[in-house]
């Protein structure tokens, strides 16, 4: 069992049950598009973040983000790291037809993408040595790079899809996860591959 300090908070059952085998740590639920009745549950959402930090662990589909968002917006950003699961499409063991959108949910995820995730995420973890933080990239290092403003969102596109990560992702979320990945000389280095991959 890996041990991490901040508690994360899933959609599901099946994704706190995937997660509780991998991970020592508090696993909280959304139960879905319950969050946005339960008064209770997003109190406790905000007091554990509050007191411990919180990792929000969604589904990369649209109803992951939703519910992401809504957490963000109820959530001083502070106390919140987020963790990404890659693009993956399939289904789940337990499903009998893949859901809406085709892609695998953190319940689908294997062992290493989750600790993958989590590592991009800044997860602390306990009986590991953190790495050192990496000089932020900001939105004005992205405009100078031609990944935000006019015209940037097929390089921006391409990248994210080299990236591995979620292709709905907002430019807020692409620079948070940019930043907990890369510097900008690898940011660079990975631009310039792209382009004479595509060149």
């Amino acid at each position: 069992m890996v041990k991490i300090r901040e508690a994360i908070v899933v959609e599901g059952r099946y994704d706190k049950n995937t997660l509780s085998q991998i991970l020592d740590a508090p696993i909280l639920e959304t139960s879905g598009f319950g969050i946005f009745k339960n008064k209770e549950q997003l109190a406790l959402l905000r007091k554990v973040a509050e007191v411990r930090g919180l990792i929000v662990f969604t589904d990369a589909d649209g109803a992951g983000f939703v519910i992401r968002n809504h957490i963000k917006s109820a959530i001083p950003g502070q106390y919140l790291k987020h963790a990404y699961t890659p693009d993956i499409f399939g289904k789940e063991r337990r499903k009998a037809s893949p859901g809406k959108e085709g892609k695998l949910g953190v319940e689908g995820m294997t062992r290493e993408i989750i600790l993958e995730a989590l590592r991009r995420a800044g997860a602390t973890f306990l009986d590991e040595e953190t790495a050192a933080p990496i000089q932020e990239i900001t939105k004005a290092d992205l405009m100078e790079l031609g990944l935000y403003g006019p015209g940037s969102a097929e390089k921006r596109a391409a990248l994210i899809k080299k990236m591995g990560f979620p292709e709905k992702m907002s430019t807020n979320a692409f620079l948070q996860a940019v930043n907990l990945l890369c510097s900008r000389a690898e940011l660079e280095e990975i631009l310039q591959t792209l382009e004479k991959h595509n060149g």
